[in-house]
């Protein structure tokens, strides 16, 4: 009953403490999220979790209303891996794609489905268990619009945002952070663009499709996953667009097409009818209806036939859909402005600062897939698995920014540090989803024989460090800790099942292919003239010693001699930093990352070793 009477007076308290600070200040809420769908549910969930001032608004009467209508087959193509031979947490987040960041097992997506691509629904139903179960502060039915400021930017004053909903509340708000993802589809000056069908509007019965010649204008997953649906009943589908095809195996891009999608894939070179094609913009050409039928025309001359007879542009349709995928809605804006968007291939994203703000207005943020534009066709952050990590990292941000909060961080000594990144590498789901985009960052201080470790910092704002974290650097050297892949193993000409694909000796380390940690080390920490310089594939400057973990079949880089010895001769060797893992120590670190409760001899090693 006292603790009861505690948890009413410290809630109590906490209340009163926000309803005095609002008195004091000229905005309603200090965190406003614009969306409930899994980026602003998680973001919810991390200033929750703080007891910080926030509100999610949400335009419908659910969290995850996106899925209400996307994809429009039903099928996620999101993994749900249920079974990874082991029981560490995070490890198995790994290869759970589905689930959102929280400290309670009974939230995981695995106890709603055991479906390896779950259907949408499930989605719908977990997402907002989610959000009661945490009880996070969503404000349902309330669709944002007008957002604007009360004041302009001068003499360091922070702007106030102003919105309105649709009944004509305006509401203020300190910070603004858009996490309404891509929900906009992309419609193209395509003359006689009101013939086709779109994806967010096509009939999902396969029987409207029976006996029908149909064209499908763009190549992603969306395009894919339509042509996987009906294709059993078509005459035949013919699949257009600007470039070669990208496979998700050859990209390691998870939004590049996916295997679970890619069966006209087969019935196209086994000449069952199907096709794909390459052309130009698609407004370069117009929809002509001629006799019943739907042709693709040049966009000049719709009256004649393209020159070639064997064209197979010239083939009549009965349907064409466009599958061309979403964009950015800035509608909601009172001045556009704000959000400038990106050119080229990223047009459809708001263009942003890599700590995930405008450019322009101060105090406005994106999270989720909205702020994908970081690591576009590089890394996970347009897809779950990914932004749960990156809206982790902007928390981690605000909460320095605006209450002055340090980055999570833990202190340990020098003689831990191998047993620190081993432990790391092998286990840490955020440096897995999000390689080459979020890094450990080590900070080593010889003096002191001490090291700061600081997990999952967004690697591109490596020389502002000091600034994002509140972490006081000094004179401290620098080692990053990073997995990404070989820059020779990426892309759609790539083949990557040739027999060298793999390196498989520690002396070849730097050779590897596959997923692999690096460590890259500095002596001072980059300035912003060395990251400037960088250019892709490279993502950090040029270290003054790097060393390589050589790649392994399962992702599993504790083998003794092939992974844990050469680390150490690189941090003894070449960075002069002793080590003490010794044979017992390092049984504990090995045993630590496949069973669910260590023995009883290795837990005071190991929980020196937990980075919080």
């Amino acid at each position: 009953m006292a603790l009861f009477h505690l948890i009413i007076l410290t809630v109590f308290i906490r209340n009163l403490s926000i309803a005095t600070e609002r008195h004091t200040r000229n905005y309603d809420t200090e965190f406003c999220i614009i969306g409930a769908g899994p980026a602003g549910l998680q973001l919810g969930y991390f200033f929750e979790r703080s007891r910080m001032d926030y509100l999610i608004y949400e335009r419908s009467n659910i969290s995850g209303s996106f899925f209400v209508k996307y994809p429009r087959h039903g099928r996620l193509i999101s993994i749900n891996k249920r079974n990874t031979g082991s029981s560490n947490k995070e490890f198995n987040l790994r290869h759970d794609w589905n689930s959102l960041l929280s400290d309670d097992d009974r939230m995981l997506f695995r106890h709603y489905s055991s479906d390896l691509f779950p259907h949408k629904d499930t989605m719908i139903r977990y997402l907002n268990d989610y959000s009661k179960h945490f009880r996070l502060k969503v404000k349902y039915n309330t669709e944002i619009s007008n957002i604007r400021t009360t004041m302009t930017i001068d003499n360091g004053n922070h702007p106030v945002f102003r919105m309105d909903d649709q009944n004509g509340k305006t509401s203020t708000c300190k910070v603004v952070i858009l996490a309404t993802g891509l929900f906009k589809p992309y419609v193209p000056d395509l003359l006689g663009v009101e013939l086709t069908d779109s994806y967010d509007t096509l009939s999902v019965d396969p029987e409207d499709y029976e006996a029908k010649s149909v064209m499908i204008l763009g190549r992603g997953n969306s395009a894919f996953e339509t042509a996987d649906a009906i294709y059993s009943k078509t005459n035949f589908i013919h699949m257009v667009g600007r470039s070669r095809i990208r496979l998700a195996w050859e990209t390691h891009y998870v939004g590049d097409i996916r295997a679970v999608n890619n069966g006209l894939l087969d019935t196209y070179q086994l000449k069952s009818l199907d096709g794909l094609m390459e052309f130009g913009n698609v407004t370069a050409f117009r929809v002509v209806s001629e006799g019943g039928k739907l042709f693709l025309r040049d966009r000049e001359n719709s009256t004649a036939g393209h020159p070639f007879d064997n064209d197979p542009l010239n083939t009549p349709y009965d349907k064409i859909i466009r599958c061309l995928g979403f964009m950015f809605d800035k509608s909601i804006f009172n001045n556009e402005s704000w959000v400038p968007s990106w050119q080229g291939r990223m047009a459809k994203y708001p263009k942003i600062r890599q700590d995930y703000q405008s450019p322009v207005m101060r105090g406005l943020f994106f999270a989720g897939t909205m702020a994908h534009s970081l690591d576009y066709r590089k890394s996970a952050g347009g897809f779950i698995h990914g932004f749960r990590y990156t809206a982790r990292a902007l928390f981690n941000i605000l909460r320095h920014k605006y209450k002055k909060k340090s980055w999570p961080n833990v202190r340990l000594p020098l003689t831990d540090l191998s047993t620190t990144i081993l432990k790391r590498v092998n286990e840490a789901s955020g440096l897995y989803q999000m390689f080459s985009v979020l890094g450990d960052i080590v900070l080593i201080n010889r003096e002191e024989e001490t090291f700061r470790y600081i997990e999952e910092f967004p690697l591109r704002i490596l020389h502002h460090l000091e600034y994002v974290t509140g972490i006081d650097i000094g004179k401290a050297s620098v080692l990053v800790v990073v997995l990404q892949y070989g820059h020779d193993f990426h892309g759609p000409q790539e083949d990557v099942f040739r027999v060298d694909r793999a390196s498989t000796d520690p002396i070849y380390a730097e050779l590897s292919n596959f997923l692999h940690p690096v460590l890259y080390y500095y002596d001072i920490i980059p300035n912003q003239e060395a990251m400037a310089s960088v250019r892709r594939p490279e993502f950090l400057p040029v270290p003054d010693e790097i060393h390589h973990v050589l790649e392994d079949f399962t992702t599993q880089w504790n083998r003794p001699q092939s992974h844990v010895e050469p680390l150490h001769i690189f941090l003894e060797e070449f960075l002069k930093i002793p080590s003490q893992i010794g044979i017992s120590h390092q049984e504990c670190v090995l045993v630590s990352l496949t069973m669910y409760k260590s023995p009883m001899n290795c837990r005071h090693f190991l929980d020196r070793h937990s980075v919080i």
